[in-house]
């Protein structure tokens, strides 16, 4: 029988914010696709979620790192016509500087984070537009903003997330396609065990897991294209946001600005 709300695919879907999207999901009546590594874990969040919810759930382990199991859940996501929405949480980070930090790990680190993020919204794009629906929602951070904060590489990872997201949304918005960015801050997850900074999790202004996909969730409801769980002000946003276009404006000049004097060096050189 289908499901009038269709399956979610969620990578990242064993722990954290991955499993909470999946319990959320499935008790907003979707059925799922579970995206991780660790087998054991991603079945235990799919016996007891089809306990709870009587949703049909599917495990797909898979390394997102790996090509071989990216090119899978590709297939999966281009295949499949009862996805409706795509939760691209798999990721991981580190706090540590360019000094501290090894290289193969940064690069392991953009291939999971970026580029296995782009190749599967690549591969559902097409899909989302040929039924004129869909929802795509990516998971950034703060750091994509607030990029001195932690590890450069990480920072720069979630930016590109962020401007993927704006492109997207230019490209896919009247294609009846929903992209959402989320820019969680500091979130109680088994990332900071992974950074090596397991102290975070009790830290005062770290968020549960359950509270930033409950605001990430309100906010797809409510239209936003960029939701960020722990901005108060959620003016500050649309001002940076009206900023940020408004400057790109103003980039478009044949000559150097006249700031740099290049026609006065220019003249003093002859």
């Amino acid at each position: 029988m289908s499901n009038a709300k269709g399956t979610a695919l969620v990578t990242g879907a064993s722990s954290g914010i991955g499993a909470v999207y999946a319990d959320r999901l499935a008790k907003r009546g979707y059925d799922l696709i579970l995206v991780a590594r660790n087998a054991e874990r991603l079945n235990a969040v799919a016996n007891r979620l089809r306990a709870e919810t009587g949703r049909a759930v599917k495990v797909f382990p898979a390394d997102l790192a790996d090509k071989a199991g990216l090119a899978k859940v590709e297939a999966v996501l281009r295949d499949d016509p009862s996805i409706s929405v795509l939760v691209n949480n798999a990721g991981f980070g580190a706090v540590t500087s360019i000094l501290q930090a090894d290289v193969d790990d940064m690069e392991a680190m953009i291939e999971l984070n970026v580029t296995a993020l782009t190749r599967l919204t690549y591969a559902v794009a097409p899909a989302f537009v040929a039924r004129g629906s869909g929802t795509i929602i990516n998971i950034a951070s703060i750091v994509g903003i607030a990029v001195e904060m932690l590890n450069g590489v990480y920072s720069a990872s979630k930016s590109y997330v962020l401007s993927f997201g704006h492109s997207l949304q230019k490209d896919l918005a009247d294609k009846g396609i929903r992209i959402q960015t989320v820019l969680p801050g500091s979130t109680a997850t088994e990332f900071w065990d992974v950074a090596g900074y397991a102290a975070q999790k009790a830290a005062s202004i770290t968020m549960s897991a359950e509270d930033c996909v409950d605001a990430a969730l309100a906010g797809l409801d409510a239209g936003e294209l960029v939701t960020i769980p722990g901005l108060y002000d959620g003016d500050a946003w649309t001002r940076w946001e009206a900023g940020r276009r408004e400057l790109s404006t103003q980039f478009g000049n044949a000559k150097p600005a006249p700031r740099y004097e290049v026609e006065t060096h220019r003249v003093s050189a002859a």
